[in-house]
């Protein structure tokens, strides 16, 4: 059975046919302005790292020396420059990379993906994780035309449905609703929100309403729209089988 950790943010942990793969790890308890409404559970050391866009959330250079090891992370094209210590690889929409039994594929995103401050254009990506079962990791995006039948056959749809505050902010995102569309539209057998309820600015506490409400719109818009899903709220830490 393949299994998935939602670690919190845009970081899950997959276990899929022996490949262990994690996505845009943040793993520190205080980033920036931001600090941690949750633990940071044990991630254990991944085969490969994958990395959908370059904005500081998801491409977080001391969570990456954090992991340990010697993990390939995978990357839109134009952003290797500041991972030249790593073992890292750029890829364009289309790319395929094999991590073992594991088949990488980078789709589209619908989101701005360049390094801020530090220059250098990349675009943001998506990923697929093909081997025994199909789960789509998105990034950070946007509803776009090329969402409705990206794959055949898709088992599990990690879709991000917020961010880190009260607002989504400036740029392209999903929300609750733009989240349960991009269910409609994939069709997987199973939805997991993902990029919602980890991080808050420090003026503002655990029981700030950004940090569940998202989620219970979430789970609540997509039963209406996509009926036929199984749609799996998980918390910081928490963990499913699939």
């Amino acid at each position: 059975m393949a299994q998935l950790e939602y670690v919190g943010h845009g970081t899950v942990h997959v276990e899929l046919d022996g490949v262990r793969l994690l996505t845009d790890p943040l793993l520190r308890s205080r980033v920036a302005h931001l600090r941690r409404a949750t633990p940071v559970p044990a991630v254990p050391q991944p085969d490969a790292v994958l990395i959908s866009h370059g904005h500081y959330d998801h491409l977080d250079v001391p969570s990456l020396r954090m992991i340990g090891g010697s993990p390939r992370l995978i990357v839109p094209k134009g952003l290797g420059a500041p991972l030249a210590s790593f073992d890292a690889i750029e890829i364009s929409e289309g790319d395929e990379v094999e991590v073992g039994s594991v088949t990488i594929r980078a789709t589209h995103a619908e989101h701005e993906g360049g390094r801020p401050l530090r220059g250098g254009e990349a675009p943001a990506l998506g990923y697929l994780m093909l081997g025994s079962k199909r789960v789509f990791f998105a990034g950070d995006t946007d509803l776009f035309e090329g969402m409705d039948g990206l794959v055949e056959e898709l088992d599990v749809a990690l879709l991000p449905i917020w961010g880190w505050g009260a607002d989504l902010g400036r740029g392209q995102h999903l929300d609750p609703e733009g989240a349960a569309e991009a269910v409609r539209r994939l069709r997987p057998k199973l939805a997991v929100p993902i990029h919602w309820g980890t991080y808050r600015p420090l003026h503002r506490t655990v029981r700030a309403p950004f940090l569940h409400a998202p989620a219970e719109a979430f789970l609540r818009i997509a039963a209406d729209v996509a009926p036929d899903v199984d749609v799996r709220v998980l918390l910081p830490g928490e963990r499913l089988g699939f």
